[in-house]
């Protein structure tokens, strides 16, 4: 156990900026607790927190949809979902580790011997004699405890060297994790697993606050290092050279996806990574929000297909993400995608494709050549579920997850953004995409 004042410093200023505001930290202070109408389903208390929650939610889920039926999570025991809390939350933290230097930092709060956040504990209270009020006693004002202050001055480091130990330590402080601080210690401890340095080195724009100083939420950097152990702060597949500054994006194909309101908005563009991730498990994001999406039907997430990971390679050279690349850069993309790339046959195939010699190839005209038949890989039917941790986002206040039964069209269909976001999400995933929910009506992303 070690206290690291620098440390504490550097997280709380990447955190939260130069001044923590007391009422968007109090919002984030929260433990990780299931809801009594869905056993193994997070609640979250205020808006905020989702850019840990619902991340911790996804792998609670990937870890649920390998070992047991959706039909028989309602009989899962309270030991069990401690389990999965653990689990979930040793993912979070590991995939953090640098490869190059696999050490662990988990962090708990030391309380003070006589105060529990902030209050004197009823124990005391009933041992100490009333004593009658001084003239100076009187005059002396009450601090007020400031909850911010009281949490950074009792953190308390401890090194972690396997994945062991760290389910180990998560396991015998489990109950930690469930009070009012648990989800900034777990965030703190993917932080601190992470360092500084790295984080430094990922994140574009240090700026800006990995929480919104105002609003409260998550940016794109904090969800993605929760999500993917990286702090990168764009979604798309690679690195990208944009006017030759070159911007990082997510390195390979992720555990659980990610799927974004803003990329129909052309805010962001969601690459196949966190598009199709190696689990039917999909956090949303709306503009304030971050829910999740899954689904049991595991050729949702089959194998990634020649056609995309052809789109994929061609997205690397198309460096302003316009859908098309320099014809001169097409030698690379066919070697990449280990087709026929000799000399003489390349420069046949530029003038095919550059009809008009515009020094460009268009995405649609090379997938045509090259992959004119995209043979679908997943069923025309599928139940999806969706969870929202915010009890005031669900029906009669309950959190709970709720059925969908989906269908792709044979033709896409356009969805009206402010109608329907939940169905627009999906389109940007499934393009022809309909969704009848249980609840006759489309659960709330927000």
């Amino acid at each position: 156990m070690a206290v690291h004042e620098d440390l504490v410093a550097d997280v709380k200023s990447l955190l939260w900026g130069p001044t923590v505001k007391e009422d968007v930290f109090k919002r984030w202070a929260q433990g990780f607790y299931f809801s009594p109408h869905e056993h193994t389903a997070l609640v979250q208390a205020e808006g905020g927190p989702c850019a840990v929650i619902a991340p911790l939610q996804a792998f609670i889920l990937k870890q649920l949809l390998a070992e047991s039926d959706i039909s028989t999570w309602h009989e899962i025991k309270p030991e069990k979902c401690d389990q999965l809390l653990v689990k979930a939350m040793a993912e979070t933290l590991t995939q953090a580790a640098e490869p190059t230097n696999l050490k662990y930092s988990v962090l708990l709060m030391d309380k003070p011997n006589n105060t529990v956040n902030g209050e004197v504990p009823v124990e005391e209270q009933m041992n100490v004699e009333e004593e009658p009020c001084t003239e100076d006693a009187s005059a002396a004002p009450v601090e007020p405890v400031i909850e911010s202050d009281v949490f950074h001055s009792g953190l308390r480091f401890y090194s972690l060297a396997s994945v062991e130990e760290v389910e180990q330590f998560f396991t015998e402080n489990i109950s930690v994790f469930k009070e009012q601080f648990g989800v900034l210690l777990l965030l703190y401890s993917v932080i601190c697993t992470k360092g500084i340095p790295q984080m430094r080195l990922e994140i574009s724009d240090l700026t800006d606050p990995l929480i919104h100083s105002t609003f409260g939420y998550g940016s794109q950097s904090l969800i993605n290092l929760m999500l993917s152990g990286r702090a990168v702060s764009n979604v798309w597949d690679h690195d990208q050279d944009v006017g030759g500054l070159k911007l990082k994006g997510i390195d390979k194909q992720n555990a659980v996806g990610f799927l974004t309101l803003l990329e129909t908005l052309r805010y962001i563009e969601v690459g196949s990574f966190l598009k199709s991730p190696s689990n039917p498990v999909w956090v949303l994001g709306s503009e304030t929000h971050l829910t999740v999406l899954f689904s049991n039907e595991k050729k949702l997430v089959s194998a990634e297909t020649p056609a995309e990971q052809a789109k994929r390679v061609f997205r690397k050279y198309d460096n302003d993400g316009n859908n098309f690349i320099p014809t001169d850069s097409l030698q690379n993309v066919l070697a990449e995608l280990g087709l026929f790339s000799d000399s003489e046959y390349v420069e046949i195939m530029k003038k095919k494709l550059d009809r008009h010699g515009d020094g460009i190839i268009l995405l649609t005209v090379f997938m045509y050549e090259f992959f004119p038949e995209e043979l679908r890989t997943y069923p025309d039917t599928f139940v999806l579920y969706h969870y929202n941790g915010l009890p005031r986002s669900n029906p009669d206040n309950q959190v709970k997850y709720h059925r969908g039964q989906a269908i792709l069209l044979e033709s896409t269909v356009e969805s009206i953004l402010d109608s329907n976001p939940m169905l627009t999400v999906l389109q940007t995933k499934w393009p022809s995409i309909e969704v009848q929910w249980d609840i006759n009506q489309n659960p709330s992303i927000n």
